[in-house]
């Protein structure tokens, strides 16, 4: 894969006034836009057949990389989202204001379809993998705003529970129009959906939610109650849980009635998080919201699954774009710095740090396609173990790898202006969202527990690559004894392991000599990696770094 000359650097010359003219900046490399993400990501492009589908893959990949994108992403970030509770007259309003730039990021994603074209009525086979390839190059612009984005992508198979609630809100939240403003659903272009399920006193164990609903004469619910992390509360309608006369129940909520009239949706505060300060995410308290069922009563967690089987493949897929962008950034930052008299991706520690770095994205993005292509298939026994285990692998290692490349920048990375403080600070959110780590590996042994074709489909999928590799053989058999005894306190171990044979068995099928045997030789054996750049002798690093290095115009 080309990229750019060793010698395209920055030079600029500083004239100052009077006799203070000290140096010329040299020796930095050319700004990082104006690329297609694409073009420089073979893990990618390999698994995408459809050459119609690659080439609109690149436009996307082209806009993600363009100034334009990238100058968005900054602003977005920079001027974070503001709470107005009330108008100037002491009405309640309840509104969130966002940067220009929030709302141009957003009104992309949407026209892009990353929001919801897999459900539509006339997509193709492979319309979950297209919507993961482009939600995975989008993403790499700015992450903040896929979490409304992939909240309204997992409602749709929730609200499907109930027909008439489908049919109802399904055309908006499939809309390619973004339609931002307070104002009932029936009368916008386009809608968006959220989801509200923890409480203060449960988190993860919604099941320990207070909030109450109260049948009405006319079929809807009368909900009380709060609920402590609601991301997104600009969205139109929300799925939240509480507790009905029959046990804990879905339910949807709009944030105006039909009637024109807001609904009793009182945004109490933003958080202030680590990251994603381009997204709000805030307190609520529902002070007798309408809501309207979805489900049975009592089935309220088996309703919401699929929408958290949905977010998590999109906790997967996120992890990976952040990923491979940090690499962009640091693959670009070697190919055009020198110090010491060689370019620094000509040095042999740095050539395998960052090859180190393009074997952990390689990985990612290739086990977030495939979880893909199962969803379009229906593998959902393989979905049931393989999506959580991965949830836990890649989103852990997400901020490890975020951290590396940042480095790769020396004290020009630690800089905001290089915008890697921004993908480190967002790193750790996947891991945290729709079930830390614990809960996440916990579940995966739920799966296992509760079905055991789970097992047997994960195994089948990494046997595809058994006899190929000593390694991985023997990673396979570690594998398979402690699927054979499962225990909680070893729950975190299974989830690795599982997902490092997933990820080895689809390099060893998918990727290249040079990479499936990198790969294998630094996570499995005696040898695996400690730290990134702690690779076994005879890699050929430089050719694993010049194939993800970016181009830029």
């Amino acid at each position: 894969m080309p990229f750019c000359s060793a010698n395209e650097v920055v030079t600029v010359e500083y004239m100052p006034h009077g006799d203070f003219a000290t140096h010329q900046v040299s020796n930095q490399p050319a700004a990082l836009a104006d690329f297609d993400a694409l073009a420089c990501d073979p893990a990618l492009t390999s698994t995408i057949a459809d050459t119609k589908l690659l080439e609109q893959l690149h436009g996307a990949g082209r806009l993600a990389g363009s100034e334009q994108a990238r100058e968005h992403g900054r602003l977005a970030n920079e001027n974070p989202p503001v709470l107005r509770t009330h108008d100037r007259w002491g009405n309640r309003v309840d509104e969130v204001e966002f940067h220009p730039s929030w709302h141009w990021l957003m009104g992309h994603a949407v026209e892009l379809g990353l929001h919801a074209a897999p459900w539509g009525t006339d997509v193709g086979p492979d319309a979950h993998l297209a919507r993961a390839a482009a939600f995975y190059l989008w993403s790499q612009a700015e992450s903040g705003h896929g979490c409304p984005i992939s909240m309204t992508y997992a409602s749709i198979p929730a609200l499907r529970h109930s027909p008439e609630l489908a049919e109802r809100f399904e055309p908006g939240l499939r809309s390619r129009v973004y339609d931002f403003g307070l104002r009932a659903p029936e009368t916008k272009a386009g809608l968006l959906a959220g989801m509200s399920m923890t409480e203060k006193q449960g988190g993860s164990d919604v099941r320990a939610n207070t909030t109450t609903a109260k049948p009405l004469a006319d079929g809807s619910y009368e909900l009380v109650g709060h609920k402590w992390f609601t991301s997104a509360p600009m969205n139109d309608l929300f799925l939240t849980l509480a507790q009905a006369p029959g046990g804990l129940t879905c339910f949807v909520l709009p944030r105006v009635l039909p009637d024109g009239s807001r609904n009793a949706i009182r945004l109490q505060r933003l958080k202030d998080k680590l990251g994603n300060k381009s997204n709000a995410s805030s307190e609520i308290e529902y002070a007798g919201a309408i809501g309207w069922r979805v489900g049975e009563e009592g089935r309220g967690v088996p309703t919401i699954i699929e929408m958290v089987s949905m977010t998590r493949l999109d906790c997967v897929i996120g992890s990976a774009s952040t990923v491979r962008a940090a690499l962009t950034e640091a693959a670009h930052h070697v190919a055009h710095r020198s110090a010491f008299g060689s370019r620094l991706a000509d040095t042999p520690l740095m050539s395998a740090v960052v090859a180190d770095l393009a074997l952990e994205s390689e990985a990612a993005t290739r086990v977030a396609m495939r979880l893909a292509r199962a969803v379009d298939a229906g593998e959902r026994s393989l979905l049931r173990l393989a999506l959580p285990v991965s949830k836990y692998y890649v989103c852990k290692r997400c901020p490890i790898a975020v951290a590396e490349a940042l480095e790769c920048l020396g004290g020009n990375g630690y800089v905001e202006e290089s915008g890697l403080p921004r993908l480190y600070r967002d790193a750790p959110l996947n891991s945290i969202w729709e079930g830390s780590g614990n809960v996440t590996a916990l579940d995966a042994l739920r799966a296992m527990a509760k079905d055991s074709s789970t097992v047997d489909a994960l195994l089948a999928e990494v046997d595809l690559a058994a006899g190929v590799d000593a390694r991985l053989d023997a990673g396979i058999a570690d594998l398979r004894k402690e699927l054979a005894d499962p225990t909680p306190a070893r729950a975190r171990r299974l989830a690795e392991l599982a997902a490092l044979c997933l990820q080895g068995s689809l390099l060893a099928r998918e990727a290249p000599n040079e990479v499936s045997d990198a790969f294998l030789a630094t996570r499995f054996g005696s040898e695996a990696t400690r730290t990134f750049g702690t690779l076994p002798r005879g890699l050929n690093t430089a050719a694993l770094v010049e194939r993800v290095t970016p181009t830029v115009a």
